[in-house]
């Protein structure tokens, strides 16, 4: 109650903000709508410059790892091939499991792999699809030591899942070792009995 009666007995005046006090909040002040256009327009130039960098940054990144990829598959392909008899394989998959079934016959279950589970089921990788095609088959095959699906040549393509987004060239090797690009990002061109056509345009050979 005594709060109460001071509270009514109290002057109007004793209530009110001190000046200093009532005088800073009459000088607050927001924004106003050309200080937040101006902050809006620095936004988008900044992001206008900064999007394509990126983009371009995030393209050469696909781009690099994906030829990686494909100088792994050569050497994969290579290394298969002194233990298959001298033939590459045309079964993609036994590169990743090439003991029993189609591939090496009497491959040691303990011995190494040739390539790891995601190139050898060729899924899209890096931005990039994959795909594969085996040459033609030897004339003779010993089934003893080499695979039932024992090719002469192959070739093994990369094309952006979205061209100019997650890449911009196609990128290509072969059992001759060759890798080569296109600029467009289409698959190169083969030649012959399954070789990539360094003389097509969708084939320059990456130094």
């Amino acid at each position: 109650m005594l709060a109460y009666d001071l509270l009514l007995t109290s002057p109007a005046k004793d209530l009110a903000l001190p000046k200093g006090r009532l005088s800073e909040m009459k000088n607050q002040k927001g924004f106003t709508l050309i200080e937040l256009l101006i902050v809006v327009a620095i936004i988008g130039i900044i992001a206008a410059i900064a999007i394509p960098s990126l983009l371009r940054a995030r393209v050469s990144a696909n781009e690099a790892a994906t030829i990686g990829d494909i100088r792994t598959v050569i050497s994969a392909q290579a290394a298969y091939q002194s233990a298959n008899g001298g033939w590459y394989e045309g079964t993609f998959t036994c590169l990743n499991a090439p003991m029993g079934g189609t591939c090496i016959p009497s491959y040691p279950t303990n011995a190494p792999t040739f390539l790891d589970s995601q190139l050898a089921s060729l899924l899209s990788k890096s931005g990039y699809d994959r795909s594969f095609l085996g040459g033609v088959a030897p004339t003779t095959i010993n089934s003893n030591i080499s695979s039932a699906a024992a090719t002469t040549s192959y070739v093994y393509w990369a094309t952006p899942t979205s061209g100019g987004q997650t890449g911009v060239r196609g990128f290509a090797g072969d059992s001759s070792g060759i890798l080569c690009f296109s600029t467009d990002g289409v698959n190169a061109v083969t030649i012959g009995s399954i070789g990539l056509n360094t003389n097509d345009a969708s084939c320059n050979v990456l130094q």
